[in-house]
């Protein structure tokens, strides 16, 4: 009933041998005819169902042009394991196909791994950096190494990474060597064999959850429901949106190239040649090409937005900074992926005969003893994050101010 109401709408309904219930896939052909405006990174996430027959929701999940999150498609099945994995990346590969230039992001979940070499060998295959920072504060001491494993993760510049990762080794070699094992091209950017731009976690699979919080408690039917419902909304509102905007970029693009617009003034330019230009703040120089869009500092390259550096230059040169943006940035992008509208199924028409000859009949459960968890166990970094002290302002001795010192004073 939902595909005759979104024509492209791909859905899959496996029952096993007795006529029971086993997994359901459901990916709208508005977001299947979106996808292509999308960057072709994709986070995939598992989480738990409340309801009377418990299960598991997958979801895949891509960021648009204005960094929202942007549903693909929606599996539910009995756990996270090879088999079901298995068969939602198959699914997913009906609507997503293979190909080099997509990457798949995820947690560690072995099962997650084994899928996608089986189904989307092309794929790059990232892992989630915020699980891998969950994991090294329970497996090893010395939290003073935390800030130095982000920076590794988070380097633009292989030098920048090797600096850090030595240091890494230098100060404790398991840790140096569990980061190996988990696979360094999978976890830091400047390894990673294909683009993942901003995206070094699975926190828009985790916003979904949350969303999607209360529905997760329902009956199947109802939690798809509850699913179409909000992608209705959702589709609605950032189409509106999206129209009423009135700049060449999303909103969110123009809010960050103008901080960096800010930052740019402050830098000194320098013509090499036709094509490059030399940018200097204090002892840092980076040179950049404007016309293959690249930067010293790598920034450009990967996140396919300007740098501060290629504004700068961009300046210099004469060149709209606009021009320099990835297409999947622009305003007309982002109102071709919410251009289709997600319909509810029509109740005037009877449902087919098919379908009311084959019932679904409800799995096989053995509740859990105790009493049924609604609230998810925090990890031991959200619970050092949400305790940690706010820095304390430094006040002037002066004049009793905060935001400067006795030398810096005016009164």
């Amino acid at each position: 009933m939902i595909r005759r109401a979104n024509p492209g709408t791909v859905t899959r309904l496996q029952l096993d041998e007795e006529g029971r219930f086993n997994y359901v896939f459901i990916a709208f052909g508005a977001s299947i005819a979106g996808f292509p405006f999308m960057r072709k990174v994709v986070v995939v996430d598992g989480t738990f169902l409340h309801g009377s027959y418990k299960g598991t929701l997958l979801t895949a999940l891509a960021q648009d042009g204005n960094f929202q999150i942007y549903p693909i498609a929606f599996g539910i099945v009995d756990t996270e394991n090879d088999d079901s994995w298995r068969w939602f990346f198959t699914q997913l590969k009906v609507v997503i196909p293979d190909d080099k230039d997509l990457a798949i992001i995820s947690d560690r979940h072995k099962s997650i791994g084994k899928a996608i070499g089986e189904v989307f060998p092309l794929a790059s295959r990232g892992i989630c950096t915020y699980h891998l920072y969950k994991n090294i504060l329970v497996k090893f001491k010395g939290k003073h190494l935390f800030p130095l494993v982000k920076k590794a993760a988070r380097c633009f510049r292989l030098s920048d990474f090797n600096e850090a990762f030595n240091e890494i080794e230098a100060s404790d070699q398991n840790l140096h060597g569990y980061l190996q094992r988990a696979g360094v091209q999978m976890w830091a950017r400047v390894h990673f064999p294909g683009e993942r731009y901003n995206l070094m976690t699975t926190n828009i699979a985790e916003s979904m959850n949350k969303a999607l919080s209360k529905a997760r408690s329902l009956p199947i039917v109802r939690l798809l429901e509850s699913i179409r419902t909000m992608m209705t909304r959702w589709f609605a509102e950032r189409r509106e949106d999206a129209n009423s905007q009135q700049t060449t970029l999303s909103r969110g693009v123009e809010k960050l190239l103008q901080a960096r617009v800010t930052a740019a003034r402050l830098m000194g330019v320098q013509t090499i040649d036709a094509l490059r230009v030399q940018v200097t703040y204090g002892t840092q120089l980076h040179i950049v090409n404007v016309d293959a869009k690249k930067c010293k500092c790598h920034r450009f390259d990967h996140e396919k937005l300007p740098c501060i550096h290629a504004i700068a230059a961009a300046e210099h040169m004469g060149v709209s900074r606009i021009s320099l943006c990835s297409p999947y940035y622009k305003r007309s992008y982002l109102v071709s992926a919410y251009a289709a509208p997600i319909m509810p199924s029509d109740t005037a028409i009877p449902v087919p005969q098919i379908v009311v000859n084959q019932p679904c009949l409800p799995p096989i459960v053995v509740n859990q003893p105790g009493r049924p968890k609604k609230i998810r166990i925090k990890s031991s970094l959200e619970v050092a994050i949400g305790n940690k002290r706010p820095r304390k302002q430094h006040v002037c001795s002066r004049c009793k101010q905060v935001g400067h010192n006795a030398k810096t004073c005016q009164s």
